[in-house]
């Protein structure tokens, strides 16, 4: 058989595993809540939300991967806003955390920390939520839950991750050296989780960011498409794990992992304060930095130097 045969066969294998998970991945009408949306900005702009879901995890497999209990409907353990650029602006890919004790007015419902939003309404309420607050223009959504991120980093053949101290942390089921190291599933899921570091959920937004990044850049990587044994296993663990919006296709989601290939800005929301409310501990945003960077985002102009430096 010669080489241009295997490169056919090879390449209608591929375009058939992406029909097949065009086909099957899990659908949500996120955004069909209001037509009274802000207006449409330069460039594409994702919401990507880690749930803490136990839905689909048998007791033994929450013991085994230290997720706690059954949480219910659960909330999000991780929210980001990923702005892709448009064509010749000039400007990276920028990954902004939300702090998910974030005090926010959540449609409906009153001011509360925004993870309640998808406790209470999900994903279209959390994303309505999101518009509101920052004033950009959602385009795409992306959900990860907790019974499919181990197995999806599984599938990829563990993910690299560099921390710079040793982490060891019994509540998420890690002891992790300092370095460069590949991570598992079960180890992947403690440290996106973990608060046992110096600066608690601050380390733990940047944790998230790094680790998100590279799952993405990972699964659009050709090397892991080259290798036959993965048309099988990436698949079915990323059908497994995410649930998109239903306008959403896979091509989009290989445009967010190419996207994340090159330069990216990664930034938490600016932050006032940290203070208590009605619902507990709060995070505050400082809003006028805040308003810099979502007015930045939209325009797809620099993020001011000033936003940059208050970064914590």
């Amino acid at each position: 058989m010669t080489l241009a045969v295997l490169t056919l066969v090879a390449v209608t294998a591929l375009v058939g595993v992406a029909v097949w998970i065009d086909s099957t991945l899990r659908r949500v009408d996120v955004f069909s809540y209001s037509t009274d949306r802000p207006a449409a900005g330069a460039g594409t702009t994702w919401l990507l939300v880690g749930s803490d879901s136990r839905e689909g995890l048998a007791p033994e497999e929450q013991a085994q991967l230290t997720t706690g209990g059954d949480m219910g409907n659960g909330r999000t353990d991780t929210i980001m806003v990923v702005h892709i650029p448009g064509l010749g602006s000039g400007a990276p890919t920028t990954m902004v955390s939300i702090p998910r004790d974030s005090y926010v007015n959540i449609p409906g419902y009153g001011e509360d920390k925004i993870n309640a939003a998808f406790a209470e309404g999900g994903a279209p309420l959390l994303a309505q939520t999101v518009e509101d607050a920052t004033g950009l223009r959602l385009d795409h959504y992306v959900e990860v839950g907790f019974s499919g991120f181990a197995g999806l980093v599984d599938a990829l053949g563990g993910v690299d991750v560099c921390p710079t101290d040793p982490i060891n942390d019994p509540l998420a089921g890690i002891d992790l050296p300092a370095g460069c190291q590949t991570l598992d599933g079960r180890n992947a899921l403690g440290y996106v989780r973990t608060r046992a570091t110096p600066r608690a959920d601050l380390d733990r937004m940047v944790h998230q960011r790094e680790f998100m990044a590279a799952v993405l850049h990972r699964a659009s990587s050709p090397l892991v498409w080259l290798n036959p044994w993965r048309w099988y296993s990436v698949p079915h663990a990323a059908v497994a794990s995410l649930t998109v919006d239903s306008g959403d296709h896979v091509w989009n989601l290989a445009q967010l992992g190419w996207a994340l290939h090159g330069s990216t800005t990664a930034i938490t929301v600016p932050i006032g304060e940290f203070t208590s409310s009605d619902s507990g501990s709060v995070v505050v945003w400082d809003s006028d930095a805040a308003q810099q960077l979502f007015d930045a985002l939209r325009t797809d102009s620099a993020i001011p130097q000033q936003v940059l430096d208050s970064q914590p």
